[in-house]
């Protein structure tokens, strides 16, 4: 071990510690070695601010669900958007994930209202469109005056998939279903594309 530096090949001495950074390492995206630092930060702060984050982790399960109309998260049966009268009612735009709308307000091209997957088709991962709110969007098209269907999957292999399969789904009832333009790079997530590359790509949509 280098002098002033923690070996995070190493275990802590503590098993309560050992235990919080196990929980961490479930967290997407977190190793061990980042693990051991935010179980490190845990146990420098006060113990006001322990309770703090506690709270707020105890909150969002307790309080925090999916709106019951679109899917996005919501704390009540409504999200925010869904229950906006400010929105335009005519247009509905398809997401994967609740994170991609926060990229997409934050654009700040788009006024309509969402509907949200959660994933993308993926039989590779066992994920097929039964797995997805696949069927619940069917059914907002066929009872909602819906002007148009505007897909904003990934540009990924699964989103092109899902896009491809929704729009064959749509299009017997009667509704515009577009694609959001190809200002996306293939690949990428929409979740972490910068505001302009967004808003060029939803003001270049085409018909799918």
């Amino acid at each position: 071990m280098t002098c002033g530096r923690l070996n995070m090949s190493t275990k802590f001495s503590s098993e309560s510690v050992e235990k919080l950074v196990d929980e961490f390492v479930k967290l997407p995206g977190i190793g061990r070695k980042s693990a051991q630092r935010l179980a490190l930060y845990i146990l420098k702060i006060s113990h006001a601010d322990a309770q703090r984050f506690a709270s707020a982790i105890m909150d969002v399960k307790e309080k925090v669900g999916y709106c019951s109309v679109c899917g996005n998260i919501a704390e009540g049966q409504k999200c925010s958007i869904c229950d906006d009268g400010r929105r335009e009612k005519g247009v509905l735009c398809v997401v994967e994930q609740p994170s991609d709308i926060i990229a997409i307000e934050k654009a700040g091209q788009y006024r309509g209202l969402y509907h949200v997957l959660l994933g993308a088709i993926s039989p590779l991962d066992g994920i097929g469109p039964e797995e997805l709110r696949i069927r619940e969007l069917v059914t907002r098209v066929s009872e909602e005056k819906l002007d148009e269907v505007i897909i904003a999957t990934n540009p990924t292999a699964q989103g092109e998939t899902t896009a491809v399969y929704i729009s064959q789904l749509l299009k017997p009832h009667g509704v515009k279903v577009t694609r959001i333009a190809r200002g996306l790079p293939v690949g990428s997530d929409i979740e972490y594309c910068d505001e302009q590359t967004l808003a060029k790509a939803f003001e270049g949509r085409k018909e799918l």
